[in-house]
């Protein structure tokens, strides 16, 4: 690898992003000791004491269950589920499953005797507390057009050529997993566009990168946040699109700048009411929403939808978004929160099916609401403090140290 070489280059703007980081970590790592992190501490505990469980129509939930089973029967018995095997391995989930897939729709009693006879229930702590951040999400219904149409209407872009991946853990072993996106310009990795430059300055226009084109662009950018939509087009066609990749540049939520400026309250700052500031001050809309540089790449989804992380379409109220690095996906959760708004339990059996940029932590969760208005009017107001635990096939939950 010469010093012209694009490569090399590459290699280079890491070396020089990151040796600072290593010099500054490393040599205060020799002379004081981190902090000890709090783990997650997962406790089997009865049925019986699992709020809301036995009142739950568990067969709603089914659907996502026979899902899952389905994703794991296309994966090797070996392979690990979750976050270091946490979840076991998927030859564990073989019986399980098989019990699942043979119940009839609508059976919640089989469901139930199933559950109690194949799963262990395990609240989930982190450090001294079990409580954490739930929201909700929902797919997005807009009008569009395979044509192009002219301003304030947007294009969706499928992922461009020269988005760039770069695997760090390639370059040095602890940082592993871990990666950046980028374009090459001349001999040096840098940033990809951000939604500025994509948006108002089009550089990504005529390159025969749209997909389709949205009616109203702040239509667009809430599928952006989302992640995937229904687009009904001008010839009565409708589109499912989905997530295909990002930018790479990180997440910054609008609401907060608008509180922080006085445009909204703190007590109105829930998704309709900013989905509807914006659309009647289109001015304004513009240059507040390229405040969150994360863009997003679409691409057309085939069949059932939307599709989660795991692969599989989401299930309405069934399916939960949580962080991978904490929770397996495919596994069956319970769920202990509150009805968006009110202070009315809402205790339900979902399936952990999904991810998001925004849902970190090891007790945080994002539930799928469906599609349209009638969902966003509940995943918009949805903040809501709650917990979680963890269904596990007996045996896994059995090998499992009381701290993972």
């Amino acid at each position: 690898m010469s010093a012209g070489d694009p490569l090399f280059s590459v290699v280079r703007w890491l070396f020089v992003i990151f040796l600072p980081v290593f010099l500054l970590v490393g040599c205060e790592a020799a002379e004081e000791e981190a902090p000890e992190t709090p783990r997650v501490v997962l406790t089997p505990i009865s049925f019986d004491d699992l709020p809301g469980f036995a009142e739950d129509g568990l067969a709603a939930a089914l659907p996502a269950l026979v899902r899952s089973c389905r994703r794991f029967a296309r994966l090797g018995e070996e392979r690990e589920v979750g976050p270091g095997g946490l979840g076991g391995r998927v030859a564990d989930w073989r019986q399980p499953c098989r019990r699942i897939e043979n119940l009839a729709d609508g059976d919640d009693d089989g469901l139930r005797s199933t559950l109690e006879e194949m799963f262990v229930a395990l609240s989930v702590h982190y450090g001294p507390t079990a409580d954490g951040l739930f929201t909700g999400y929902y797919e997005a219904e807009m009008r569009g057009s395979r044509q192009p149409l002219e301003p304030p209407a947007v294009p969706l872009y499928v992922v461009p050529s020269d988005l760039v991946a770069v695997d760090l853990g390639l370059f040095d072993s602890s940082l592993a997993k871990k990666r950046v996106l980028g374009r090459v310009e001349g001999q040096a990795l840098v940033p990809y566009y951000d939604r500025e430059q994509i948006d108002a300055n089009g550089v990504l226009s005529e390159k025969g990168l749209e997909l389709i084109w949205v009616h109203d662009p702040v239509d667009a950018f809430f599928l952006h946040i989302q992640g995937s939509g229904r687009v009904e087009l001008d010839d009565g066609e409708k589109l499912r699109v989905g997530y295909a990749g990002s930018n790479g540049l990180p997440f910054t939520g609008i609401g907060r700048f608008m509180i922080d400026e006085g445009i909204i309250p703190p007590d109105k700052a829930s998704a309709q009411e900013i989905r509807a500031w914006l659309k009647a001050n289109p001015e304004r809309a513009r240059e507040i929403m390229n405040r969150n540089a994360r863009y997003i790449f679409f691409r057309p989804i085939d069949g059932e939808g939307p599709v989660g992380a795991l692969g599989v379409a989401l299930t309405p109220g069934r399916s939960l978004a949580v962080d991978p690095a904490f929770m397996p996906l495919g596994a069956p959760m319970f769920l202990d929160t509150t009805w968006p708004g009110t202070d009315r339990p809402l205790r339900r059996l979902v399936v952990a099916q999904d991810t998001g940029s925004a849902i970190k932590g090891p007790v945080r969760g994002d539930l799928y609401w469906g599609s349209g208005e009638a969902a966003l009017d509940q995943a918009g107001r949805m903040k809501e403090k709650g917990r979680y635990f963890l269904l596990l096939p007996k045996n896994v939950a059995e090998s499992l140290s009381p701290v993972s």
